[in-house]
Formats: C-alpha cells, structure tokens, sequence
C-alpha cells in the first residue's frame, strides 16, 4: 500500500519545469532564440559547413540568435554521410575512417574553430547526439538471433537461428585514443540485415548476456527499442562507461553548451536520464541545456516521457508542428483559436522548444510533414512573438538553399525576427476573435516597447482586409503604431490603450509603436 500511494504522489506532483533552469544563452540575452544551423542535404558550394557557420556567426548575433544547433559532429559511415549513420562518436573528422578523415561537414580543426568563435560571438552551441544506434561496422560477426514480426516487434516470426550481422567496429584509424571500446554484437539488442542469407528483416540478438528489448522504451509497434542500423544495448556496462565518458568529453571538446538528443523513444530511459544528470554534473555545467526528440504529434504520448526525466531535458513540440501543417494543408477550415489545442507548449510551456520546419520534415525526407508557403509566416509568427516556449528557427526556411527555401517567407522571417528581438516583451494578451483570423499584444516592459500581432487563414482576395480590436496599454495612449511587415500602415491608439489593427488575408501583420520603432 506504501509503494502505490508514492507512486501515486510522484504522479501528481509535477517535476520542475526544465526551460528555467538550463542556459538559453548569454545571461544578458533578450529573448533567446535557436537556430538549427542545416539542412538535410546541405552543402555549400565553397566552403566546409564549419567554415559556412563561422563566416555567419556575425550577422547571427546581430540578428539575436544565442544558440546554434549543429548537425551530429561525428564520423558517419558513408562519406558523405549526415552523422545519424553514426560510426564512430569519437571521431570528429581527426581520423582516416570510412575513406576520409573530414566528416561531411569538415575537419575536427575547423569544427572546434567554428564553436571558439561562436562562443567568442556570444552563442552557444548545441550537439546532435546520435546515442540510439551505429551503423557502418567493420566487419560482420556470426551469433544467434530470433526474428521479429516488424509490426509488433514482441512477436517472434521463427525460430532461433546463427545469422551473420554486421557488428564489430574497430576503429581501425583511431586506434584506442580517446576510447579503448571495441563494439561487438554483445553491445547491441538487433540488428536488420542477416549477410548470411542476404535477408533484410529485424533480428532480436540473443545468446548469453542478452536481455532483449529494453522494456524502458515506447510502446509503438508493441516495443519501440529498434529502429535502424544496428541497435545499442544502453543496460550493458561497457555501453553505458563510453557514453558517460563520451558526454562531457564532447563539451568540453568543443565548449557546447548542451545537447539535442535523437530518437529518444527509442532509447532506455533510464540509461537516458542517467546521462544527462551524469553530464551535466562531470561536465560542471549545472546549466547544460538539453532537448529531446520524441516524435509523436500526440500529446498524451509525450507527457509521460516529460514526467519521468523530471526537467532534465526541453522536449520539441512536435503536436504544435502537426497543428501548423494541418493548419496550412486544411486551409481556412482551420479553425486558428485551436492552433495550440494539445501542444506542449499550451500544458507545459517551459518544457517546450517550438519550431515550425526541421530537415526530417522536409518534403521527400523520412517525416515528411512540410508547413506550406501559406501558412509558414503564421506558424513563425506563433512561436517567434508569442512568449511561450523556446523557439528554434530552421536554416531552410532563412537561408537560400535548393530543397526548400522560398525568397518571399525567407524575408518575412527576417522581419519576425527582428520583430522578436525589438518588440516581443511583456505578458500576452490574446484576441481569440474569429476562426479565421486572431491576434495578441505583447506590451513590452520597462527597456522594450511591444507590439500588436494579427494573424489571418482566410483564403480571400488579396484586396480583403481583417481588422481586430485590440489594446495594447495605456502607456501608449494618444501613440501612433506602424505596420513592421509592410510599409505605410498606421493605427492611433485612442486614450484608453484601444487601437484598431488590420491584416490581409492569409496573412501575418506586426504592429510596432511609430516611436523608437
């Protein structure tokens, strides 16, 4: 009876919230902001990725960005590979491994420059860490396995059998410098190719010392442990001592500040906490900032993952993302007075990093799931002005590039950017008007002034005009407010605060005060 009523008492008291006590920038910062700093297939045409970020960091600051995400720093086991084939964690572009010593995105010499300049420009930097899996193994090894039912991964579809699986990395190159962990099918739980049998399916390893699945994961398709390449056993104790090490080795390395975690659903929680606590205490940042993806667009899914790492790590909002797609896919049947219906940032809004687009939702990629052009400012809008969460900007969406970039949201972003930095302070105000078009006042504080935001999806005529009734303080009573989006607009605000405000249809409208604007 004891054991329940304080599992019972641990549910109902809410953890801390894990915005407020991570590090979102300079202590000075107004209004932190990230940006996730790639593309799935970026390249630039002259420059290594890490001398592409350096050469921006100056025009990222004045723009007001105080964290930059970088893509996973490690050796990935094609050349040309992301990182999320993760070879070698060890290997930031140091070693001659998998045909090259750079990775896709340059040579440790210039990552490390790249992060020594961010941080001498005023912001932090960000790892992808990439802990779920390993690809790319050196060499195959034979052991026993049981294959799955890829549907409900609980269900054996046969009989236990010897399969050749690619599991042994070396790290040949690298020799035993930073790590003496050589990885062999005892550290993972599966795997999906037998070279044996040239059989693609997913195998359970099983033989002494195996346990199966971790039983600490999601529960989508009856055990979420596996997802691809070759799957890591974070229970095993070698497994857990080279993470531990690998974590504030990677920080101080590059002078990080903290992480974006990859696929947690699919990782142990336990292990995962014990990481991120572990880091954050050898590493000495009390402050690491961590986020997590977990990709459900189901809020229910998500909460209970938010309670049990009890405000160690942000989570991506990935239901206010599935909101603003539907949103721009659903069109004016969107009703906009429920975009933040079963979001994290609406439940727990200091628990919530908000974006609007990422590299995995790009049209063609593995989560496909692209906010349209119609509703990108909007979506921006939401997450940039409101106050709520933490917002991270995508590089597809600022920055010219071939897989998604349109010039006419590019500029808009810029705007709304600026906007954040200059105008979105003070407690909201929400004007819930219509189905179609809503609004809200930041009042600014005693060093901002603030703004009045409209926000419309009505599939009008570009000639048709919303306009929306709101206040915006007393403070700025007899003030003029100018349209920041477009030039030319005006609105005077009356003596008691009220101002009449208008938007174009299926579109986004900032209202600045006209002085100090």
């Amino acid at each position: 009876m004891g054991i329940l009523c304080s599992k019972f008492i641990e549910w109902v008291i809410e953890p801390p919230a894990a915005l407020p006590r991570m590090r979102l920038g300079p202590e000075s910062s107004d209004n932190p902001l990230m940006l996730q700093f790639f593309t799935w297939e970026a390249k630039h045409r002259e420059l290594s990725w890490w001398k592409h970020l350096e050469a921006e960091l100056p025009q990222l600051t004045k723009m007001g960005f105080t964290q930059i995400w970088l893509p996973p720093p490690n050796k990935a086991a094609e050349k040309d590979g992301r990182g999320y084939d993760a070879y070698d964690l060890w290997d930031l572009g140091e070693f001659k491994q998998k045909g090259l010593v750079e990775t896709r995105w340059g040579s440790r010499k210039e990552l490390l420059s790249a992060c020594n300049a961010a941080k001498n420009h005023g912001i932090d930097i960000l790892i992808d860490a990439v802990l779920n899996h390993k690809i790319g193994a050196d060499r195959v090894e034979r052991f026993p396995a049981v294959p799955v039912d890829e549907q409900n991964r609980l269900k054996d579809i046969g009989p236990e059998r010897e399969i050749e699986g690619w599991t042994a990395f070396d790290f040949l190159g690298r020799g035993e410098k930073y790590s003496k962990l050589k990885w062999t099918q005892e550290h993972f739980t599966g795997v999906d190719w037998d070279h044996k049998t040239r059989e693609k399916r997913i195998f359970r390893i099983t033989g002494p010392g195996h346990k199966g699945w971790s039983r600490r994961v999601d529960r989508e398709l009856g055990n979420y442990d596996y997802l691809l390449g070759v799957d890591i056993d974070h229970r095993h104790p070698a497994v857990q001592e080279d993470f531990l090490n690998w974590g504030p080795w990677i920080l101080k390395t590059t002078g990080a500040s903290g992480f974006r975690l990859d696929a947690i659903k699919h990782i142990d929680r336990r292990f995962l906490l014990n990481f991120v606590q572990s880091t954050r205490e050898r590493s000495g940042n009390m402050k690491m900032f961590t986020v997590s993806e977990f990709w459900s667009g189901n809020l229910k899914m998500i909460l209970p993952y938010i309670r049990s790492f009890k405000g160690e790590t942000a989570f991506f909002d990935v239901p206010l993302h599935m909101n603003f797609y539907n949103a721009s896919i659903q069109g004016f049947e969107f009703d906009l007075r429920h975009i933040l219906r079963d979001t994290i940032v609406s439940v727990k809004p200091n628990d919530a990093v908000t974006f609007v687009d990422n590299h995995d939702t790009v049209e063609g990629q593995s989560l496909q799931s692209w906010v349209a052009s119609s509703f990108k400012l909007q979506a921006y809008a939401i997450i940039l002005l409101r106050g709520h969460g933490h917002p991270c900007v995508f590089y597809g969406d600022l920055y010219p590039n071939p897989e998604c970039y349109d010039d006419i949201i590019g500029a808009g972003l810029k705007l709304l950017i600026e906007a954040r930095k200059k105008f979105a302070y003070g407690q909201i105000r929400e004007y819930l008007a219509a189905r179609n078009c809503i609004g809200f006042v930041r009042p600014g504080d005693e060093t901002h002034p603030g703004c009045a935001v409209v926000i419309s999806n009505l599939n009008r005529s570009e000639s048709f005009v919303h306009t929306l009734r709101m206040n915006v303080g007393i403070r700025y009573a007899g003030a003029i407010f100018r349209s920041f989006m477009q030039h030319g607009g005006r609105v005077e605000i009356d003596q008691t605060g009220w101002g009449i405000f208008s938007c174009f249809a299926n579109h986004v409208q900032v209202w600045v005060p006209l002085e100090g604007a």
